[in-house]
């Protein structure tokens, strides 16, 4: 069972970004994600954000529960700093030699509600794991990350080595040929995009599909993987937005 591209790789036209998407590219982009609201504000006038339109989508932000007020501005909640971790995670993963093991998590608690095989089969995949079967996933071993605390109480994990060739498992299991078409897409885009709120959506697209990468050994990929190509594009654009934020804020 495939994983799902979540970016259709016939149209890979970044949409553009609400005033919500904005401020959370911000600060997710932002170490740490704090702000102050007076800084906040200057910097979205840059992407096309009015301030009216700022007031209104940080109070509905607030009562969401995806922003935080602070003392002088807004910082991102709890469970966005983990999204901004995932974030950082799908630009620098961090890899290990693969020797041809795989890893394989298999589920074997029963009787839980959708709600919380929700949640696993989410975990899982930002484990960059893919699902063979229902309740079976797996991945090559080369990534170095921890599981998810009290994983093992509704799943077995183990090590496995596949008796067909591995890549033709790698291709079953990830549409491999598709994420790289998008990712293509996407770096044709770099140079277009000179508009402030256009280069903001085209990468906050680049980072969505960063997110679906596998991150699967050399050998596993199809020739010319523009994995790599895709995360320098989009380092030097966090850079470039870091150096932004540093004007408009003063940092140093």
């Amino acid at each position: 069972m495939r994983m799902d591209d979540p970016t259709p790789p016939d149209d890979p036209r970044p949409r553009p970004l609400s005033a919500r998407s904005v401020v959370l590219s911000l600060l997710l982009g932002t170490h740490p994600p704090e702000l102050a609201a007076r800084e906040l504000g200057r910097l979205v006038e840059g992407f096309d954000v009015g301030g009216s339109t700022l007031r209104a989508a940080l109070s509905r932000m607030v009562a969401a529960g995806d922003l935080l007020r602070t003392d002088t501005g807004y910082r991102l909640s709890d469970r966005l700093v983990r999204r901004q971790h995932r974030q950082d995670e799908a630009v620098r993963p961090r890899t290990r030699e693969w020797d041809g093991d795989w890893e394989m998590v298999v589920i074997t608690a029963t009787g839980r509600g959708p709600a919380e095989r929700a949640d696993t089969r989410a975990q899982l995949a930002a484990l960059r794991l893919a699902e063979l079967r229902e309740g079976v996933w797996l991945r090559p071993a080369n990534l170095s990350r921890p599981l998810p605390a009290g994983l093992d109480r509704v799943a077995r994990l183990c090590t496995a080595r596949p008796a067909g060739p591995a890549r033709e498992l790698a291709a079953d299991l990830w549409p491999l040929d598709a994420w790289a078409g998008t990712a293509r897409a996407l770096l044709a885009r770099v140079d277009r995009a000179a508009r402030s709120a256009d280069r903001l959506a085209l990468f906050a697209a680049v980072v969505r599909h960063l997110l679906a990468d596998p991150v699967l050994p050399p050998g596993l990929l199809p020739a010319d993987w523009p994995g790599d190509a895709l995360r320098a594009a989009y380092a030097d654009y966090r850079e470039e937005l870091t150096g932004r934020v540093r004007a408009r804020t003063g940092g140093a």
